[in-house]
């Protein structure tokens, strides 16, 4: 196993879709925490969620993934990019 699995990555993601009023946010904060990632999360105002998160990159997939099979959230699609990692606490909801 090469370190690199290991090693924590934070990336910057926007969910387009109906991904507002649906509790996209609150489950993406319960998901997060339960997977030890940290970061935020927060509505936009054209209508899509921004979110940092971090950790090591197979559980954001995870969490990329659960959040996509949420029962009334529809990611049609996702722009995401890597961006350097910092000192957090936590996954809150700005």
């Amino acid at each position: 196993m090469g370190s690199e699995a290991m090693s924590e990555i934070r990336k910057r993601i926007v969910f387009h879709g109906r991904v507002q009023g649906v509790g996209f946010r609150y489950t993406a904060k319960y998901m997060a925490q339960s997977m030890g990632l940290t970061g935020w999360v927060k509505n936009e105002y054209d209508g899509t969620v921004l979110m940092e998160v971090q950790g090591r990159e197979l559980l954001i997939f995870k969490l990329m993934e659960r959040l996509n099979s949420g029962r009334y959230i529809e990611i049609s699609w996702i722009d995401s990019k890597d961006i350097p990692a910092k000192e957090e606490r936590g996954f809150r909801i700005r």
